[in-house]
């Protein structure tokens, strides 16, 4: 840190039994560096990073008209020098903020020469449009609004990515545990999946009426063949005349009580009727070269098929996946000359039949039946027509413009669910939803821990200058609107676009973000370690945080993981 030629003279006494080893960290450092990377006023134009106002203006621009041949491209922007100083504005009773002006192009297209493909310019007109102020902060880190000095405290807020819970056994009369994830992004419709206690698997997005979750997988393209295949393992089945040859497996069998007696392939028994499968009857089954096991047909009754059972003459399916075995479907599979039978591979322990269950309840028969399930959730009472099926369905997760994890959200949804690499697509994949789904499953099954919500390692913190961009996005996106709407007449008209975009809606947002929002605090101003402080602070209130009602005990209490990080005392609730 520089220091002045008066504090260069100054002596300074230490009376310290050892030299200090580590200097004091400039305090101030996380909120100036985060509202500089918002403004990112002193970078030219073209090496300007996707951060900040940058990326709030490409969120919101190109602005295409409705029939495509009008768009309004942004350029560049500018920040205007303040036109007066701090001392000025504290004096006069005035914001402290600098005018944006951003440079935006409207690009008219000509109607007759232009094709689907390629589109003819016709006219380019380029104009700087004032698009609101921005208060800049001092450096001291606090901001002058109206004339008094500000603070934004950081926000701390529940990490994007995905969380493992359940619900302490509070929710059925059992206390039995029902469990749940939750995939949560930075922008866009939270999906959330949760056992009920009949061990069914649902799905719900933006938390409105559940649905099964085969419902959702069939969505993303799979059938109850690739479903079963993908959660369970199989046990094959050769049908004899009576009764059955199953393949052996010795994990599968270890742990079992024996339901008939089991015979090695010289036909002494190794196991007796009801008596518990050990690890020394499986050695011995191995040792003796066992590769199938004779089981009576009572044993199959009630098994679930792997997979769909054709007729190899006539090539109709005689049985579908997920069908339960009976006597009278074993007669038709003998009577058609099917041998080899696959069923899904079940045990009350560790390897429930959750989603073969699940599958059962749900109804519809294929991909755009199930979309069209959503869609009826999603827009009550609206006709589902194909198109607005499918464009509802992709703008829900994999539409960059509506979904948003974000680095951090994409890089702890990688660590949860396994994933090599911190980095991928901002959006959800159709392997992201199958492996959230698979993880919830293994807790079911006793396997894997559920997350800590109050851990701050599945918390993080909003600085000063992302909350300004979350406002100034806002804004735009009123803006945008209201552009949309009147592009199409530019055509006509001779319109620039200083007649298109009206500031109104950025103002706004900005001034009642910086001037009434509950993180923009009248800045403690008792001496200067409480500014330092209250410049310091973090808060879980404000706009997408907890309100103080909601609140419960375990949010404000304190963590183990607060230890030498967050006072205890000053920031859960914040003033």
């Amino acid at each position: 840190m520089a220091y002045s030629y008066t504090e260069r003279k100054r002596i300074r006494k230490s009376f310290g039994s050892r030299d200090s080893v580590l200097e004091v960290p400039y305090l101030l450092q996380m909120q100036k560096d985060a509202y500089t990377a918002f403004l990112q006023a002193d970078v030219a134009p073209k090496k300007r990073t996707i951060d900040g106002l940058q990326a709030a203006f490409n969120s919101a621009f190109p602005i295409v008209s409705h029939n495509g041949f009008v768009e309004m491209k942004f350029v560049e922007y500018n920040l205007a020098k303040p036109a007066f100083d701090v001392r000025e504005c504290q004096t006069r009773g005035l914001t402290f903020a600098s005018a944006v002006r951003a440079k935006v192009q409207l690009i008219i297209y000509d109607r007759e020469s232009s094709t689907a493909q390629s589109k003819v310019v016709k006219e380019v007109k380029e104009q700087e449009v004032y698009m609101g102020e921005v208060p800049l902060m001092t450096d001291k880190g606090s901001f002058i609004i109206n004339g008094t000095e500000r603070v934004i405290v950081s926000q701390l807020h529940r990490s994007p990515g995905v969380f493992f819970e359940h619900d302490k056994g509070k929710t059925h009369s059992s206390g039995k545990l029902l469990f749940s994830a939750r995939i949560i992004p930075y922008r866009g419709s939270w999906l959330d999946f949760e056992f009920d206690p009949k061990d069914l698997l649902y799905f719900r997005v933006d938390r409105r009426r559940k649905m099964p979750v085969s419902i959702l997988l069939k969505a993303i393209g799979m059938t109850p063949e690739t479903i079963l295949a993908t959660f369970f393992v199989n046990d094959n089945f050769r049908l004899m005349d009576s009764g059955a040859q199953m393949e052996f497996v010795a994990d599968r069998l270890k742990g079992e009580v024996a339901r008939f007696d089991i015979t090695d392939k010289s036909g002494k028994v190794v196991v007796a009727k009801d008596k518990r499968i050990t690890a020394r009857h499986t050695r011995e089954l191995e040792q003796s070269g066992t590769k199938f096991v004779s089981v009576p047909e009572d044993f199959l009754l009630g098994r679930v098929l792997a997979k769909n059972i054709v007729d190899p003459d006539t090539g109709e399916i005689i049985a579908k996946a997920n069908e339960e075995l009976t006597e009278a479907l074993l007669k038709k599979l003998r009577s058609a000359g099917v041998h080899d039978v696959q069923c899904i591979y079940t045990n009350e322990l560790d390897q429930g039949a959750y989603i073969s269950q699940t599958l059962r309840t749900d109804e519809t028969v294929d991909e755009f039946a199930a979309r069209v399930a959503i869609y009826r959730m999603m827009r009550p009472g609206e006709p589902p027509t194909e198109d607005a099926v499918q464009a509802l369905f992709q703008r829900l997760f994999y539409n960059a413009d509506t979904y948003d994890l974000s680095r951090v959200g994409r890089m702890k949804f990688n660590a949860k669910i396994g994933r090599e690499g911190a980095t991928g697509p901002m959006v959800l994949s159709n392997e992201d939803i199958l492996a959230v789904v698979k993880i919830l499953v293994d807790l079911r099954n006793g396997r894997g821990e559920v997350d800590d919500i109050d851990h701050l390692g599945n918390r993080r913190v909003r600085c000063v200058g992302e909350l300004a961009e979350n406002q100034y996005r806002t804004g735009l996106a009123r803006i945008e609107k209201a552009v949309k709407e009147r592009l199409g007449q530019a055509e006509q008209e001779p319109l620039m676009p200083h007649d298109l975009i009206n500031s109104k809606p950025i103002s706004a947002a900005l001034k009642e973000f910086f001037g009434a929002s509950q993180l923009s605090q009248f800045m403690d101003q008792t001496n200067p370690l409480a500014e330092i402080t209250h410049k310091r602070r973090v808060s879980a209130l404000g706009p997408g945080g907890l309100t103080r009602e909601r609140a419960g005990f375990e949010v404000r209490d304190v963590h183990v993981t607060h230890y030498g990080r967050v006072c205890p005392i000053e920031t859960p609730e914040g003033p």
